[in-house]
């Protein structure tokens, strides 16, 4: 039979009754003819609870001890939709991340998956079985037990779609799929049908918070397609797949993130970023926007970047070795937000960048920095500026247009 793979977020499963109401969702699914794999995040906000508790022990827990503990909620909720399940008739098994064969490097709270060896899945398949899979999740070469980050369920799942070569991959949330902007924020925000990887990739790097970047990335490769859906309410839903040639250009979405710091680092001859960067590579703690100024006359650097620091758990052990190191020439600055532009085309003229800079000019809005690639334009602006920036944004370029 063909295979589906459907991944349900915490706000999906946040309690029993939601449980059982996922638990006929999927076998329903099943009775319509599909081999169902499914992928689930912990209940609620319990991965929240488990680093609250982490903090409150130690402000710098350690990462493998992190890993550990965070685990245990996507166990908890895979058990309790097992049961629930089978209490409808219908077999299922519950396996961890590690037991359904995803393997990962040895890097702990932000792993990469580097191969998935499905073997126990597809046995299960085979007898008939529906399998609840631990998200978030997995084992890395050393035998250790890892988690694959922010929004590492998703990742999960596609990750799992793939090497099962599923028909498709149904990711669903307390959301009816993606849209033109954050609905909590814009009023305007549009609902988008269907989008193509590469936006979508790019909307998850800069804030999005529907989809995971790796997670797209996974299904753009082995071309899988996703369906962003709602758990509880039918009729919208996002196709993420790959679209035909001739699509129209133009901004598609605005997004924004309002997580991160700046750092700024001053150096002779880059050595103080060399060493920045060589440390955070080893911690494993991506950054964006990476600017480097050289002044010859002075033979001094002055750089900054970006980083999302929300979820890293010893992030304030790292700042500390980073400033007992540095010192003076390094900075950190936490009252900015970043907003992006998302669309194909938008970087083949001007107009877009140079109107926004004119529109935000108009409404006082400073913008601190500016980077771009094929299908975004990023900003930088104060933290206190970025709800109306994102309005103005929305509005000038999408419900306008």
């Amino acid at each position: 039979m063909p295979i589906i793979v459907q991944k349900y977020g915490g706000s999906s499963i946040a309690d029993i009754e939601k449980i059982k109401k996922v638990a006929a969702k999927i076998v329903a699914r099943k009775n319509e003819g599909f081999d169902v794999a499914v992928v689930v995040s912990a209940m609620g906000k319990t991965t929240n609870e488990f680093i609250g508790m982490a903090r409150e022990i130690s402000q710098n827990p350690p990462k493998r001890e992190m890993d550990m503990l965070l685990t245990v909620g996507e166990r908890i909720t895979m058990s309790l939709l097992c049961i629930a399940i089978n209490d409808l008739g219908v077999e299922a098994v519950s396996l961890t991340g590690s037991q359904a064969g995803i393997i990962t490097n040895d890097c702990h709270n932000d792993a990469r998956v580097i191969e998935v060896r499905p073997f126990r899945v597809q046995d299960e398949l085979r007898r008939g079985k529906i399998v609840v899979v631990g998200g978030f999740q997995g084992v890395s070469y050393k035998r250790e037990i890892t988690t694959l980050g922010r929004g590492g369920s998703d990742t999960s799942a596609v990750a799992l779609a793939a090497a099962l070569s599923a028909e498709a991959c149904e990711i669903y949330s307390d959301v009816d799929g993606i849209y033109s902007a954050d609905p909590n924020l814009v009023e305007g925000s549009q609902h988008l049908p269907e989008i193509s990887y590469q936006m979508m990739q790019e909307m998850s790097m800069a804030g999005a918070k529907v989809l995971n970047a790796q997670a797209v990335e996974f299904a753009k490769s082995a071309q899988i397609a996703l369906f962003a859906r709602s758990t509880f309410n039918e009729g919208k839903e996002t196709e993420v797949r790959k679209l035909a040639e001739g699509q129209p250009k133009g901004v598609k979405a605005v997004t924004y993130e309002n997580d991160v710091v700046r750092v700024k680092i001053i150096g002779d001859d880059n050595k103080n970023l060399n060493w920045l960067l060589k440390i955070l590579d080893e911690e494993n703690v991506s950054i964006k926007e990476l600017n480097v100024v050289d002044e010859s006359e002075t033979n001094c650097s002055k750089a900054s970047f970006i980083i999302s620091h929300k979820n890293i758990y010893h992030w304030e052990q790292l700042k500390n070795k980073f400033q007992n190191k540095l010192q003076n020439s390094l900075s950190f600055d936490y009252d900015i937000s970043t907003l992006s532009i998302i669309g194909e085309g938008i970087n083949k003229e001007n107009s877009v960048l140079l109107n926004t800079l004119d529109l935000f000019e108009k409404n006082d809005i400073e913008v601190l920095g500016l980077s771009t690639t094929s299908f975004r334009l990023s900003f930088i602006v104060e933290k206190n500026k970025i709800s109306d920036a994102v309005k103005l944004t929305h509005k000038k370029w999408i419900e306008t247009a």
